[in-house]
């Protein structure tokens, strides 16, 4: 096994993400631009990909080792990552952002970009694995509207094991900086979202709906015939279908995507992570915050799609993600080494030190509920999942899991932060009791 990321961030949820299929390579440096310009924005989103240069300003030993941009104007942009060519080299070392705010022209502090390490790829031996175009990356920051930037990536010092300081770990390759406009998509999520509303936004507890929206005309409204059909023959062994945003709802640009979908046999296991995207964001911007993960998945980090099969935000609301149907058993990217016969679910933000709200908690029981019981799934029950290879369990063994785990249950990551991962119990107890089990 490998080396674990020795940096002070350490390995998260988005970053240990399967990665899937070829796809075309990152785009070619956009030359920056000022804010207003015509033709800055476009409707569907944009990235611009800025090479990273040395940083020549620290003359202390070991400069060499960081990299950065200096301050500058950029086109607007409300998603940032950092991405290197090669996803199996690791970045060992620490990446902080600050940005200004394009409506009043503050800068922010220092932010750090949650690492990824190059094991972090679609499973060992499969042929999502084989893409030349998937590139090692950070998880995103959501950093709301803006229009100016600075980065600095610095290598992590080594000890020389006699409390001395060595030189620093090379950093890889390639790095760039990654600025994703979501663009204004075709928001139509008010139209089929769950009864949670903004009352949540501040991740408090209040006005979190208690009762299960029933089985209505608009929950299924992203839901073809025959996914309806399939729905309704397997009702009896699942809780009802959750009122779910469809990638329609949340705008998503179907031409970035790969048009082939690929389906696992069943669905076991659910994986809960978090975005690791932070928490500045409100429920109304929860379909560009998802916008900007999808561009950014695809298009800096050549995956085929977003990684996760549903996305949930603070107010409770769930979002198709990865297309292929929602009543379907979709292969995801989104646990190494566990992305066969099981599910990922991400919760937008950080919750690492922060609380999920009672609306995110309830919103991931419904939705286990329903998704596990259309496959006989118990939330409260184990199941065995075969290992694809990762840094926790070596390739084909037959690991026990809770049907509804952690991302850090599968593989060794602080996913999906600790203040979540003590409330899946309240998940699983939520979705057994949307079973009808308790």
């Amino acid at each position: 096994m490998r080396g674990f990321l020795a940096s002070s961030i350490g390995v998260t949820c988005a970053a240990a993400l399967a990665l899937p299929l070829t796809l075309p390579a990152a785009p070619a440096a956009a030359a920056p631009g000022m804010a207003g310009e015509a033709g800055a924005r476009e409707a569907a989103g944009s990235t611009q990909s800025l090479p990273l240069a040395p940083l020549t300003t620290d003359r202390v030993p070991g400069s060499a080792a960081e990299q950065g941009l200096p301050r500058r104007d950029v086109r607007r942009f409300s998603l940032v990552g950092v991405v290197w060519e090669d996803p199996d080299t690791e970045l060992h070392g620490r990446v902080q952002v600050r940005t200004r705010a394009a409506d009043s022209g503050d800068w922010s502090e220092w932010q750090d970009l949650e690492s990824h390490t190059g094991e972090h790829a679609a499973d060992p031996g499969t042929s999502e694995r084989a893409s030349d175009h998937v590139r090692g990356a950070t998880a995103p920051l959501w950093v709301g509207e803006s229009d100016g930037v600075e980065v600095r990536v610095r290598a992590t010092e080594e000890s020389d094991g006699q409390g001395d300081r060595a030189a620093r770990s090379p950093l890889p390759s390639g790095l760039r900086l990654e600025l994703v406009d979501p663009g204004g998509g075709e928001d139509t999520s008010d139209e089929d979202t769950t009864d949670e509303e903004a009352s949540a936004e501040d991740g408090s507890d209040e006005g979190s709906a208690t009762t299960f929206p029933g089985l209505d005309s608009s929950a299924f409204a992203s839901l073809s015939a025959a996914e309806l059909e399939d729905d309704v023959r397997t009702k009896p062994k699942t809780a009802p279908r959750p009122r779910i945003v469809s990638r329609s709802g949340w705008g998503a640009d179907e031409e970035l995507r790969e048009k082939k979908f690929v389906y696992t046999k069943k669905v076991k296991a659910a994986f809960v992570h978090h975005s690791a995207t932070g928490n500045n964001y409100s429920c109304s911007q929860a379909p560009s915050v998802i916008r900007g993960i999808y561009r950014y998945h695809v298009k800096s980090m050549g995956w085929r799609d977003i990684g996760y099969n549903f996305v949930v935000d603070k107010c409770g609301n769930i979002y198709e993600g990865r297309a292929g149907g929602v009543t379907k058993p979709v292969m995801g990217a989104h646990t190494l080494g566990f992305n066969t016969d099981s599910m990922g679910i991400a919760v937008l933000g950080t919750f690492d030190t922060a609380k999920p709200s009672k609306a995110t908690v309830k919103a991931l029981g419904r939705l286990t509920a329903w998704k596990l019981g259309l496959h006989g799934g118990n939330p409260r029950g184990k199941t065995y999942l075969k290992s694809g290879g990762g840094n926790l369990y070596r390739k084909g063994k037959k690991v026990r899991l809770n049907v509804i785990s952690g991302h850090r249950d599968g593989f060794a990551t602080q996913c999906p932060g600790r203040q979540l991962y003590a409330k899946l119990g309240s998940v699983r107890g939520y979705a057994a009791y949307y079973q009808g089990r308790d």
